[in-house]
């Protein structure tokens, strides 16, 4: 019997060349993983977790990296024993993809956006499993069918701009899948997925394992989907290992005072219970103090009476599909199909539902970076829908959008400090050297050192990627934040300190937040009101605790019992997979939908009329 691991990583060492000095990216990390076993790596966002896992790819290189020390020792299927750390760039081609599959953390930059998913989906097929091009397009449709995509084969077609964060996540995960590797690295593979389909990949990666005898390296910075899948568990700080366990051991008795925090910092589902308002997240070490004290401040401010700022009436968004010789329009995505709801001055609504629900291209469609084909949006007394150009333009002072993919959302080729100092030059708010003190300010508020001022994107973890793109939303002063998806990249400390973040500019300034998530236990915190969105409309919404603690409609219902729960003790991988397809938001030219209609089911409290 081989009882050999099938990785060992021993005395890891990593560093990055920035301008005038060395940074260490990972320090004496060592660990192993066994044939058929599930390893988690977690710590903060910074710590080193990403590093660790392109380090095995050798693809750390391509990033600025250099491995100066240590061994990545990879067992092969024949037996042998090889160190990556001295492999050649022919070898690392064949083991990348074919042994060792890879799910990046942010789809959109993981995918060539000149390619079909079709062509990126059998490259690799037909490279490492010489199938011809009839047999590999079988393949693909097949891992497209696996990975619960709706309509499948008009996703080969498609180019990744066409398909949701979700969506091109899932065609991510196929493709890592491809080749059956026989390990998996699995870079926060569930951050832009919704509950229902996380719950789902997370299952279907637990029988691939099972299935082939097949390795995952699993990185995250949820707690909950640690409880759900590890074997055993790597906890990171500063780039060092601070402590190792099996997954029960963690949990049960953790011994590091760091990973006794992490733990604690997990919002959990249900917690807020029999409470009114919005609460804080906790947070970690030294920000307990000044979280004590804010609260303190918060909850002793007077609550002036509900205002209207934001007011979205039959709201329709849909999208041409082309086909034919002349791209004729043959049929409409109706991604928006009247919605309605108001945001009060100073409170928070937040839009949940499954990925390609409709969420992203309303908050996009609100601010017109999108074109609705019709309804209201009004911002205080101006109607956004009959603005032209240039007082559109002057608009978008007060509204301002956090994307949900903080790579693609930065300019690759700029510093930061001029990515954040670019709206106030925009809008002639600032100068000189006033505008880079406030750019530097901006920094302290998002908990960025001010010595990444002159770094560029690709010098920053995903987490504080983000916290550049939070900064650069609030330069400009804005009255209304839509905020998609803008901590699902951030693990639970720094996701902490940003909601809190938040929720003090509210406090302090009165900014209203248009919130979208997947995270049921965050927005759970967060909200004011909750709106629940499934195939474009919005199907009940309501007081926070109304949807939370009575929800009404059988989707909302579904949402909620598929949230992870951060115990090891109560794992709810499903062993039979059902992946019933998502009915298609797609319809014919011609097609007339019924308006929504709502029974209103308590105060404030609207379901949708089956």
């Amino acid at each position: 019997m081989n009882n050999k691991p099938l990785v060992n990583v021993a005395d890891l060492r990593v560093e990055f060349d920035t301008e005038g000095e060395t940074v260490i990216g990972v320090e004496d990390v060592s660990f192993f993983i066994n044939p058929g076993e599930t390893v988690c790596i977690v710590g903060e966002s910074g710590s080193g977790k990403s590093v660790t896992s392109l380090s095995l790819m050798r693809l750390v290189e391509f990033g600025g990296g250099r491995i100066v020390g240590g061994k990545l020792e990879l067992t092969r299927a024949d037996g042998s024993v090889t160190d990556l750390t001295g492999a050649d760039p022919g070898l690392m081609r064949k083991i990348r993809g074919n042994e060792i599959g890879m799910i990046f953390q942010e789809p959109m930059t993981s995918l060539n956006p000149v390619f079909t998913i079709e062509r990126q989906l059998t490259d690799g097929i037909r490279m490492h499993q010489g199938l011809n091009a009839a047999e590999a397009r079988t393949k693909a449709l097949d891992l497209l069918k696996s990975v619960r995509i709706p309509e499948p084969e008009q996703r080969l077609r498609q180019y990744p701009h066409e398909l949701s964060g979700g969506m091109r996540q899932r065609v991510v995960i196929a493709m890592a899948m491809a080749c059956e590797p026989r390990l998996l690295i699995a870079d926060e593979p569930t951050t832009a997925l919704d509950v229902t389909i996380q719950a789902e990949i997370l299952a279907l990666i637990d029988r691939l394992k099972r299935e082939n005898n097949m390795a995952v390296l699993f990185i995250t910075h949820d707690m909950a989907v640690v409880a759900q899948m590890a074997d055993r568990v790597v906890v990171m700080y500063r780039g060092r290992i601070v402590e190792t366990g099996s997954v029960e051991e963690i949990f049960a008795t953790p011994r590091e005072d760091y990973t006794k925090a992490l733990l604690a910092a997990v919002p959990k589902l249900g917690e807020m219970r029999g409470r009114a308002m919005p609460e804080r997240m906790r947070i970690i070490g030294d920000e307990a103090a000044r979280a004590i004290a804010a609260e303190a401040k918060r909850s002793s401010s007077p609550k002036a009476k509900a205002l209207p700022l934001l007011e979205v009436r039959n709201l329709t968004t849909r999208f041409a599909v082309k086909g034919g010789v002349l791209r004729r329009t043959i049929a409409h995505v109706h991604a928006v199909e009247d919605v309605g709801f108001t945001l009060n001055v100073g409170e928070t609504l937040s839009l949940v539902g499954e990925s390609g629900c409709g969420k992203s291209s309303c908050g996009r469609s609100i601010l017109r970076l999108i074109e609705p084909q019709s309804g209201s949006v009004r911002i205080g007394e101006t109607d956004l829908m009959q603005l032209d150009r240039q007082d559109l333009r002057r608009a978008r002072r007060d509204m301002q959008m956090v994307f949900q993919d903080p790579f693609a959302s930065l300019n690759p080729y700029r510093r930061l400090r001029d990515q954040v100092a670019e709206p106030m030059q925009n809008f002639s708010l600032a100068s000189g050297s006033e505008l880079y003190d406030r750019v530097a300010e901006l920094f302290d508020r998002v908990h960025l050192p001010r010595s990444f001022l002159r770094r560029f994107p690709h010098e920053l973890s995903g987490g504080q990627r983000q916290r550049v793109a939070i900064a650069r939303a609030l330069a400009v002063n804005p009255k209304l934040i839509v905020a998609d998806e803008p901590v699902s990249a951030l693990d639970v400390s720094v996701q902490a300190q940003v909601l809190n973040l938040m929720m003090e500019l509210q406090a302090d300034l009165g900014l209203s937040f248009l919130f979208i998530s997947h995270d049921m236990a965050v927005v759970e915190r967060v909200s004011h009101d909750v709106g629940v969105m499934y195939l474009g409309r919005i199907v009940e919404r309501g007081p926070r605790a109304a949807i939370f603690e009575d929800p009404r409609h059988p989707y909302t219902k579904s949402l909620l019992s598929a949230v992870p729960i951060a115990d090891p003790g109560q794992r709810r991988l499903r062993d039979d997979l059902k992946f019933t397809p998502l009915a298609s938001p797609v319809h014919p030219v011609g097609y007339r939908p019924e308006p929504s209609r709502y029974d209103e089911v308590a105060p404030g409290h609207f379901v949708a009329s089956p």
